[in-house]
């Protein structure tokens, strides 16, 4: 939403909590969400997916939030987990730690509670020649 060329912003939606609605326990889903509502409960991705969460400025969570891609402009009240990317956008409000891999901040959006790099681990590199014994 905030950086126009980037792919996770035109990710398809396939849940929309509309602004006029409240949903009161945890959530856990995969794909594409999208909250103008608010949530009273922890918000998470299915283990492995490559899900992501977009809060509007409307919208509003108040419980944990785990989702490997996350742009937030509205408020969150309690910890952040972002295992791939985070956007911050001028109008977000978050009160908890936050654990990120990328990070990008806009003017504006504030953090009350730590920011935490959780970098992904380094794919190790396999080598697939074999090794050949030398004779002298």
């Amino acid at each position: 939403m905030f950086s126009g060329d980037d792919k996770q912003t035109r990710a398809r939606i396939d849940t929309l909590i509309g602004k006029n609605s409240r949903i009161t326990g945890d959530l856990q889903y995969k794909g594409g969400l999208h909250v103008d509502g608010e949530i009273r409960g922890n918000v998470h991705a299915e283990e492995g997916s490559d899900s992501m969460l977009s809060l509007s400025q409307h919208g509003t969570i108040r419980g944990q939030v785990k989702v490997p891609h996350l742009t937030i402009n509205g408020t969150v009240e309690g910890d952040v987990h972002a295992e791939k990317r985070l956007e911050l956008g001028p109008e977000a409000r978050i009160t908890g730690d936050v654990y990120y891999n990328l990070i990008q901040i806009a003017v504006g959006a504030t953090v009350n509670g730590k920011l935490v790099h959780k970098p992904v681990a380094p794919a190790l590199a396999v080598n697939n020649t074999k090794n050949k014994a030398v004779g002298g």
